[in-house]
């Protein structure tokens, strides 16, 4: 495909995806280091002779990140090799001590996998080409600007030998904004799955395929004919590390070359950084082919066979499946379902909360009322998974009608979090607790004598008055009574 073949409108985007996924193991992939990082660990201090690839250090694989291997394939549903083995991926870059990249080539630990995803109200099944296992190189650290522009460069190999999965998509993207969906649907599996933690930096990170080709080439049912993508220049951008980044760069660089076709210029074939502070993508080199990395197998690493495991590991019940059991066993509305499943971590609370209350009170509770003030303050469920019995007792003064509701959430709730504090201290430290029926009597009868003019406008049908005089009633009772009784008390008072 030229770029005199093409014009202006006739152009279709076609994406595929290399996601990198850190595994979650305690030790590294070929070798006994640490993967915890500390706050104030010195670069270059958790390595050994075998992820700094000295002479005579042999790898032993982890077979912590075999499992998690597995649950990822099972979880996408792809098919897990009967025997699969590593090969030695050959280039040089500063990051890699060895010069080599300790991979998996033509036996991949699980392919032919999918994952379906929503997007703008449609969902769609996106195809997993393969997912296998490799080590992570180490960080570049660019001093004084971006990979382009710095005046030096560090590398810090702590992170070599990280247990690295690479997710690779089937060419079924057509938009960015489809990237995005998937990336974090992709992702939240992942949590769920226990094998990987979204907080830690560099934890995800994206290279992406670029094709464009002629509307006409896709097929109704968004096939594209393997003719027209061999035929279709590639770009690969690299170095893209958030579900945003991805929607953004991807973004960018379709339009750079849409761009580059309606000036009758040629879509280059090579490799592009991503410079998420300028916003742009930015020439690294050429795109390697395959035959480039002159791959070979790893005489040192044993072929693996692994068929049995996927039947021998389990793994937990997966987002999707969960909000639909919310839905059929708590009665909840697709909103609150998917809330309350955003993570495992939050499923799990809310289950412990629906034990003992109404549904819909704990879905209240937690979708609205707890994740609300979490979000709030930029905290997550885990800050506060181990004051479950606090929150559970918070609600059960709610529903014994021991406190306000408004007072619970305005108050109580907020107190908990930010002071660290329990319920039942913020309640006698504020006094609280619900009036008594008496209270609550004198203070209506005083609302009504001390506002005659509410009264009237009351009697004149406008609806803002009674709303007035539950305000009063409230300020004379601090606070303590419920809003709806107030106001049926004074509806009474003032209809009889």
């Amino acid at each position: 495909m030229t770029a005199k073949a093409l014009s202006k409108g006739d152009l279709a985007t076609v994406i595929g995806l290399e996601v990198h996924v850190q595994l979650e193991t305690d030790t590294k992939i070929f070798c006994g280091c640490s993967t915890e990082p500390a706050d104030d660990e010195d670069p270059n201090s958790r390595t050994c002779p075998v992820c700094l690839g000295l002479p005579g250090a042999l790898p032993v694989l982890n077979e912590g990140a075999v499992e998690a291997a597995v649950k990822v394939g099972k979880a996408l549903d792809a098919d897990v090799a009967e025997h699969t083995r590593f090969h030695r991926k050959n280039y040089y870059y500063p990051d890699l001590p060895k010069n080599f990249q300790i991979t998996q080539y033509d036996a991949p630990i699980c392919a032919d996998g999918s994952l379906e995803v929503a997007v703008e109200g449609e969902r769609r099944e996106i195809g997993i080409e393969r997912a296998h296992l490799e080590e992570d190189p180490g960080s570049l650290q660019h001093k004084g600007g971006s990979i382009d522009t710095a005046d030096y460069t560090l590398v810090d190999y702590n992170r070599a030998g990280t247990p690295l999965m690479e997710i690779v998509t089937k060419p079924d993207f057509r938009s960015p904004q489809e990237t995005r969906a998937f990336l974090a649907k992709l992702e939240e599996v992942l949590e769920y799955l226990g094998v990987f933690d979204s907080t830690r930096d560099g934890s995800l990170r994206v290279d992406a395929n670029i094709s464009l080709v002629p509307e006409e080439a896709v097929e109704d049912d968004g096939s594209i004919a393997v003719e027209s993508l061999e035929a279709a220049n590639r770009t690969e951008v690299k170095n893209i590390s958030s579900h945003k980044g991805a929607e953004q760069a991807l973004a960018y660089e379709v339009t750079r070359q849409k761009n580059a076709v309606q000036r009758g210029r040629a879509v280059e074939q090579e490799t592009r950084h991503w410079d998420e502070a300028r916003g742009i993508t930015v020439s690294m080199r050429s795109k390697e082919e395959e035959k480039d990395y002159r791959y070979f197998s790893e005489a040192d690493l044993p072929p693996l066979e692994v068929s049995d495991w996927k039947a021998k590991i389990d793994i937990p019940e997966l987002p999707d499946a969960r909000r639909e059991r919310f839905r059929e066993e708590y009665g909840l509305d697709a909103e609150s379902a998917a809330k309350l499943t955003s993570t495992k971590e939050v499923a799990d609370f809310f289950e412990d909360v629906a034990e003992a209350f109404d549904p819909d009170l704990a879905a209240t509770w937690v979708a609205d009322n707890l994740l609300g003030e979490l979000n709030y303050r930029d905290m997550a469920i885990t800050d506060v998974d181990h004051r479950l019995d606090e929150f559970t007792r918070l609600v059960e003064l709610v529903d014994a009608g021991e406190i306000t509701t408004k007072n619970a959430e305005e108050v109580v709730l907020r107190r908990m979090l930010d002071d660290n504090t329990d319920p039942d201290a913020v309640i006698e430290a504020e006094g609280l607790g619900t009036a008594d029926d008496d209270e609550v009597a004198v203070a209506v009868t005083e609302a009504i004598e001390e506002n005659p003019d509410a009264v009237e406008d009351y009697h004149a049908g406008e609806g803002g008055a009674i709303n007035f005089l539950v305000g009063q009633v409230m300020q004379k009772t601090g606070g303590s009574a419920d809003p709806g009784d107030v106001n049926q008390l004074l509806r009474d008072e003032l209809d009889g």
